[in-house]
């Protein structure tokens, strides 16, 4: 790495600019622009990103602070609150999208490992809303007086990255995401049972892949088979047979496992169901159990970057909001595994954002300072290197 650039555009090196490029000339975003390109744009937003910026002010503010240096950053001549809030509005947000998805595609390939007990991509599905305002989000009317959208992601337990999101309003029904999952023959994929939809359940047996989903109490379930079961392990029951109610048995018309389990942690009992004959009643558990990783993701990504607070009004502001996020949530996963950081995400990512106007190796960022005084470092440095 080039000691005299910036923490920033180091980072901006792991970057696929061509790539980008290509989708931008798809989908014409330069059309007409003189300075602000949509590779500014992006720049700035994952800048933004990364130094936990509340506003779209707050943002400008913080890059004015170091408008000398905007063009060693990738930031271009000037960057102005109207040419952002401009092109957040009118560029294409599908320019982030296949972008981000480029990039997810990158993330997953470098963390693929085989250390999960289960071999195979393993999925979890599950929703999380976002409340806004509804006089200033008018377009994502939720209820009464309250606007809203929901985030539907598909997250790879084994890489620890979303492989999917499909973004909507908070209005539609969790069920109807399922109709957009991009189902791989092999894979397992786990639901709440707040999927339990068993036409769009047996959709996921005809694309040869399994899944795993708790079961609603008014199960009508038959059972042909009775297979041994290991109380000791916390599996109670563990049955093969069909399901008994007039519709749901047209409607899902194969043989389906019910896997009950205890569990000793929480002192419950859960009812699962599977289209997967071939693994453990324990095995079916544990897919289960990792279910929860999409949930602490939400809760992470929340903390964390900024997809809560929006720096556009608009339905594609929003959206190239959550896209960048994204991008830059993967521009660290990938960094991560390039440079061989052995430490959590949330820590790269706070030490990034108080670094990203240093001028020292970006390696050095991580491998040259103790870990326990990571936290007294980040309190120390916070005003200084952002303000």
């Amino acid at each position: 790495m080039n000691t005299g650039k910036y923490i920033f555009a180091q980072m901006v090196e792991f970057l696929p600019q061509r790539v980008f490029d290509g989708f931008v000339i798809k989908y014409a975003g330069n059309k007409y622009v003189k300075h602000f390109s949509c590779w500014n744009q992006l720049l700035v937003m994952i800048f933004g990103q990364l130094t936990n910026r509340d506003s779209l002010r707050d943002l400008i503010v913080a890059i004015d602070a170091h408008s000398q240096k905007s063009y060693h950053l990738g930031f271009g001549k000037n960057v102005t609150r109207s040419n952002l809030s401009k092109a957040n509005e009118k560029r294409d947000s599908k320019i982030f999208e296949d972008f981000a998805y480029y990039l997810i595609d990158i993330a997953r390939k470098k963390r693929a490992n085989n250390n999960f007990e289960i071999q195979g991509k393993v999925y979890a599905f599950d929703s999380s809303t976002i409340d806004l305002c509804l006089n200033v989000f008018w377009w994502a009317k939720f209820r009464k007086a309250k606007a809203g959208i929901k985030l539907h992601t598909l997250y790879d337990i084994t890489t620890q990255i979303p492989a999917f999101i499909h973004i909507t309003n908070a209005t539609v029904n969790d069920v109807n995401a399922m109709d957009v999952i991009p189902y791989e023959s092999g894979a397992y994929y786990v639901f709440d049972r707040g999927y339990v939809d068993f036409k769009r359940l047996y959709n996921i047996t005809k694309h040869s892949a399994y899944f795993v989903i708790r079961a609603k109490k008014n199960l009508q379930f038959q059972f042909t088979q009775m297979n041994s079961v290991n109380e000791r392990n916390g599996v109670m029951s563990n049955q093969i047979g069909k399901l008994t109610g007039f519709y749901i048995s047209q409607y899902y018309p194969d043989e389906i496992r019910k896997v009950v389990y205890y569990d000793k942690e929480t002192n419950r009992t859960f009812v699962y169901l599977t289209n997967n004959m071939e693994l453990t009643s324990e095995q079916i558990a544990l897919l289960y159990k990792n279910r929860w990783q999409v949930e602490l993701f939400f809760k992470w990504i929340k903390q964390h970057l900024k997809i809560k607070t929006f720096w556009g009004t608009s339905e594609n502001a929003v959206r190239i909001q959550i896209y960048c996020a994204v991008i830059s949530y993967c521009l660290v996963a990938i960094i991560e595994r390039d440079l061989m950081i052995y430490r959590s995400t949330y820590e790269v990512l706070q030490i990034f954002g108080i670094s990203l106007l240093d001028k020292s190796p970006i390696g050095e960022l991580f491998f040259n300072a103790d870990k326990n005084d990571v936290k007294e470092l980040l309190s120390e440095q916070l005003t200084l290197n952002l303000f």
